[in-house]
């Protein structure tokens, strides 16, 4: 038997295979933030552990997040283990914060995919399941919570493999269960590892007798997954009838960086279990920076160029976080390539802008440690950027190379704010600009009808936090509307031939532009244009100009002037005079052919619906079902269990608000509900 301590030794600066940038993904409770504290006190990062119900965790440590419990702000901190630096970030796990998990997501190499061991796959590990899959990013998954009444790995990894259709590697089994939980087999190495209360680590014993049989099984079952995934296992297992352990490992880490299939660990991070076996796994299977193929970006010319994760390479990053600071505006940054020094010039190719770095911190939450550089594979904040935005790109001024910036979702709720006082007025405008700044998934816009000041955002929650921040933050007091949700608008059946002339003529050139359009619904969300447009009548560049026009009008509908969607125009023909005709004429055209059109067809409301998942005692589900169908809802599912049920419905967004109170009345205050965007329906007429 022997006793295996953390171990913390810090590996040589630009060391790209050294490195690991990895985000923690998961549901809301499912211990995300839990898991990074007990991550950071094992590397030694810090030396004391917090809680979040106490509020005294690192990550969580904005006032908002500490109040309420939950992680709202994606926070990045830093750490080493086994001669690896481990950039990671701890993510939010409600839905209404979703566009931070997108913007960490779109710089970051790997993930840890926590679930709960009683819940197993929930609404919003599902959503951030896919969102990782949009942007190729390889995980392992971590079974938390087996130290809960109910708790069971194997239930947990079939929700896994049925509910995202991921194909789990599970290499560890729990020793004991519940509350008898005290730690894990390595089915590679054969061994068990123990911890002991009050321990610093683990020991590492033999597998106990009575699980010894179980333990052979499993491993055998892990090989012949293994096998059929990977050749060079299959290979060996064929001549050998078994794998060595070195054989699958490299295996191991192979399928997870191709994305293949999920290494699965478990534990207790609540009990500082399994942690260390987690972090081996970090290491030893999500990929380095090294590891990933180049960044691939737009050059000035637009063609597409691609560019090393190399330190000797032009300096490429992209900014994915704002926040202001006493200390200053801090600007987050993913070097993919070059490195990165205090006082280097970079430039912004979008805007053309070019701007100094005044200074390079490693992040540590809310504390930073000064850096004199940063290299291609760091994760760093830089202060002294004062237009750069998330999203941004920076670069070498020699070396122009435009990234794609993280995509933004469109907000679906809507409040009115003003300031109590008129004399805070300009404070507030200056508060929400901020607001706007540090999260692009909320926008600002005055009511061109009330002139009222309306801010939107992802979700009720999502508005709450943005409102208290501004109190908080700037000691405006805001007066708030009742929340209100974004309709959108639709084409259910469209016009075809419809003819506008654009002629204007006010002395001096005048404008001329004739155009023929075909309106017809089309059935993804958004917008597609095309021109068919024969005999150079329209010239390409005037057909570009009709489409942006035609992008100018989708902004009000004619039902209620909400914006339009799900609709195909087609340019079928057009005119053109030798001098009057310009791209702005015929961008005019557009324009009123495309509102004209609108009105002429016919249309249809749409709102935005979610998929909402309400857990509540047995005894209660005939008052949640009868208060679901009130609020227009669908009950698509419902499961019952040990005194618990779980009810899955789809439901307006409009008709949740105010939901979180009536569901703790119905069930004496133990029920509980989650939700996921579940696109847009017809509203009622």
């Amino acid at each position: 038997m022997r006793t295996v301590r953390s171990h913390t030794r810090t590996p040589a600066p630009g060391a790209l295979d050294t490195v690991r940038n990895l985000g923690i993904l998961a549901h809301v409770d499912a211990g995300k933030t839990t898991l990074t504290e007990r991550i950071l006190f094992a590397t030694g990062a810090i030396h004391k552990r917090g809680e979040v119900h106490e509020g005294t965790t690192v990550t969580d440590f904005d006032a908002q997040e500490r109040d309420r419990g939950i992680t709202i702000f994606a926070a990045a901190v830093s750490c080493t283990w086994g001669g690896h630096r481990v950039n990671l970030i701890d993510t939010p796990g409600h839905v209404d914060f979703a566009d931070e998990v997108e913007r960490s997501l779109r710089v970051l190499d790997g993930a840890v995919a926590v679930f709960d061991a009683v819940a197993g796959v929930e609404p919003q590990s599902e959503s951030v399941w896919r969102q990782a899959d949009r942007h190729g990013v390889p995980r392992i998954a971590f079974v938390n919570k087996l130290d809960r009444a109910g708790a069971d790995l194997d239930t947990a990894v079939a929700s896994i493999r049925d509910r995202l259709g991921a194909v789990p590697l599970v290499v560890q089994l729990p020793v004991g269960r519940e509350d008898v939980f005290t730690g894990v087999v390595d089915l590679l190495r054969m061994r068990a590892l123990l911890w002991r209360p009050g321990d610093t680590g683990y020991t590492v014993e033999p597998v106990p007798e009575p699980l010894r049989e179980e333990a052979v099984r499993r491993r055998r079952i892990l090989e012949e997954a293994v096998a059929e995934l990977h050749p060079e296992a299959l290979e060996e297992f064929c001549a050998a009838s078994a794998l060595t352990g070195e054989t699958l490992a490299r295996a191991l880490r192979e399928l997870t960086l191709a994305r293949e299939a999920v290494v699965v660990l478990c534990g207790s991070a609540y009990r500082n279990r399994g942690i260390e076996p987690l972090l081996d796994a970090v290491r030893d299977y999500l990929p380095a920076p090294s590891d990933m193929p180049p960044v691939r970006g737009t050059a000035p010319d637009g063609s597409e160029l691609e560019r090393a994760c190399d330190p000797a390479a032009p300096v490429v990053a992209l900014a994915f976080k704002v926040t202001a600071t006493a200390t200053g505006r801090l600007t987050y940054l993913r070097v993919y390539a070059g490195t990165l020094r205090k006082g280097d010039a970079v430039r912004d190719p979008a805007s053309g802008r070019t701007e100094r770095v005044g200074r390079i911190l490693r992040v540590q939450a809310d504390r930073h440690e000064e850096r004199e550089e940063a290299s291609a594979g760091d994760i760093v904040a830089v202060i002294g950027l004062k237009t750069a935005g998330a999203g941004t790109t920076l670069c070498a001024p020699g070396a122009p190379l435009l990234l794609e910036p993280p995509s933004v979702a469109e907000p679906v709720v809507s409040v009115a704010v003003e300031a109590r006082r008129g004399t805070d007025t300009g404070r507030l405008a200056s508060a929400l600009a901020r607001l706007v700044e540090e999260d692009p998934s909320l926008v600002v816009r005055t009511d061109a009808e009330t002139g009222q000041t309306v801010l939107s955002g992802m979700g009720e929650l999502h508005l709450e936090v943005a409102v208290e921040k501004i109190r908080r933050g700037s000691g405006v007091e805001v007066e708030v509307g009742r929340p209100q949700v974004s309709y959108r608008e639709t084409v259910v059946g469209g016009v075809r031939g419809f003819v506008h002339r654009h002629v204007k003529q006010d002395g001096g050139a005048g404008q001329f532009a004739h155009v023929v359009i075909d309106v017809e619904p089309w059935e993804e969300p958004g917008f597609e244009f095309r021109s068919t447009v024969v005999g150079g009548r329209v010239p390409q560049e005037y057909a570009r100009a009709v489409e942006a026009g035609c992008r100018d009008a989708l902004a009000e509908g004619p039902l209620g002037g909400h914006p339009v969607t799900g609709l195909r125009v087609v340019l079928t023909d057009g005119a053109t005079h030798s001098k009057d005709s310009s791209e702005m004429a015929f961008r005019a055209a557009g324009r009123f052919a495309l509102r004209e059109a609108l009105r002429a067809s016919t249309l249809e409301l749409l709102e935005p619906v979610v998929e909402v998942m309400v857990t509540l005692p047995e005894d209660a589900v005939g008052g949640v079902l009868g208060d679901l169908a009130a609020r227009r809802g669908r009950v698509s599912g419902s499961t019952t269990g040990s005194g618990t049920a779980v009810i899955t419905a789809t439901v307006p967004l409009a008709e949740l608000f105010g939901y979180a109170s009536r569901l703790r009345g119905r069930t004496q205050g133990r029920g509980t509900f989650t939700t996921r965007p579940a696109g847009l329906a017809p509203a009622p007429r």
